[in-house]
Formats: C-alpha cells, structure tokens, sequence
C-alpha cells in the first residue's frame, strides 16, 4: 500500500524559512513524477512544485519561482521554501504519480497524496 507522510509543516514570520520532507512506502518511487500542492482556506488547490523521475526536470507555480525549491532522493521528496509570505499560508500535500508518461507538471494526474502539513506564515 503506497504511503506518502508529510513533515515539516510550522510557523513562521514573514521572510522565513521551511522545508518540507515527504517519505513514501508501500512501493518504489524512483520512477513517478513527484510533487507538492497546496490549499489554503476558501481557495482551490494549487500546484507548488513537481519533479520529474530522476529529478531532470522541475515545474513551479509563478508565485514561488526563485523562493521555493524542490528536491528529491530515492523515496523522498522536500520542498525548501525561502522568502514565505503569508500568502503562502496553506496545508501543504505531498503527491505522486501512479507511472510516468513524460509529464510532470501540476496537470499531471497524480494518484496518491499525503495527510498534509500545515503551513502558517504570518505579517
């Protein structure tokens, strides 16, 4: 059964700093495409970061390019998040691909999320 868990979440001021882990299990993670989403209140999901099967390649919402920063090794996958706003204040969900068909962007159906972590950045 694959298992994604989200740690990291907290909060902080603005221009602060957090990283996000997400460790998966039940299967292997080599070759999904990976990724983190957000929600915050009253708001649809959003795509944050994906990262390709390997990490070759990187997708990030326009509102984080330059401040957060996706990674990934073997069955985990972090998000170093620099600069926070508060707008950033969000529940945080770690994603990931069933297989890997060449895309991997926020439009690509990802099948299994995490919990969530939250993520509070205040004024």
């Amino acid at each position: 059964q694959v298992q994604l868990v989200e740690s990291g979440g907290g909060s902080v001021q603005t221009g602060g700093s957090l990283r996000l882990s997400c460790v998966g299990s039940g299967s292997t993670f080599n070759w999904r495409c990976m990724g983190w989403f957000r929600r915050a209140p009253g708001k649809e999901r959003e795509g944050v970061a994906t990262i390709s099967p390997g990490g070759g390649s990187s997708y990030y919402a326009d509102s984080v390019k330059g401040r957060f920063t996706i990674s990934r090794d073997n069955n985990m996958v972090t998000l170093q998040m620099n600069s926070l706003r508060p707008e950033d204040t969000a529940m945080y969900y770690c994603a990931s691909t069933l297989t890997y068909s060449g895309s991997c962007d926020d439009r690509t159906d990802f099948r299994y999320w995490g919990q969530g972590t939250q993520v509070t950045v205040s004024s």
